[in-house]
């Protein structure tokens, strides 16, 4: 596939380049790319929402009244779970939400969620994507320039000061995320509409998926 290549400013180049088949034109696999952002939602769940049992809470220690006589239901504890302040029952406890996913399907999840990028017409490629200065201002006018009013997903190739300068002058817009090549996942390719390709990162993306 042959995608235009533009500059920062939005305006064509007159040049095109070519994206693997591989990645960008693999069969896409709806079910796959589901158990992929399943899985990594799950992954980043801390799973440490806990509440005191009857057993853990303060208090309670003696039995609030005789068992007979008093005209009363019978209670033992002023810390069972029908009482105000007292435990609680089947409640969260801490656990861990993680859940597995061979390599091969990963990577098999990624080129679907790429190649339905590219099938959609939602890849922006230029030709280097770098600020003279860290300013939200240049990033938000870049963004503008080549997506509209749409949200943008900058794949960087590496991590080097000019990465840091961009992340660091886009992380306060709430519609654009910058990321390296190697950590492109699935729930950010399928959150954001479009994806911003610099012509390095094609090829860092290509040794990262194989």
């Amino acid at each position: 596939m042959k995608l235009d290549v533009y500059n920062i400013q939005g305006k064509k180049l007159g040049q095109t380049a070519e994206l693997p088949a591989k990645i960008f034109e693999a069969p896409i696999n709806t079910d796959l790319m589901h158990q992929a952002y399943v899985r990594q939602a799950a992954n980043a769940r801390l799973g440490t929402h806990k509440t005191k049992t009857r057993s853990e809470v303060a208090g309670g220690g003696r039995k609030p009244w005789k068992q007979k006589g008093t005209g009363r239901a019978r209670q033992g504890s002023i810390r069972s779970a029908q009482w105000v302040g007292g435990g609680k029952i089947h409640t969260p406890r801490p656990r861990d939400y993680s859940q597995s996913m061979p390599q091969k399907m990963r990577q098999a999840a990624l080129r679907s969620a790429l190649s339905a990028k590219a099938a959609e017409q939602e890849i922006i490629l230029v030709d280097v994507f770098g600020l003279d200065e860290a300013k939200t201002k240049l990033v938000a006018q870049a963004v503008s320039s080549l997506v509209g009013e749409g949200t943008a997903l900058l794949v960087m190739p590496a991590k080097d000061d000019n990465y840091a300068m961009v992340q660091r002058a886009g992380r306060n817009l709430p519609v654009f995320k910058t990321l390296l090549a190697n950590y492109v996942n699935v729930r950010d390719l399928l959150t954001y509409d479009k994806l911003i390709l610099p012509l390095a990162s094609i090829e860092a993306i290509e040794n990262f998926l194989g």
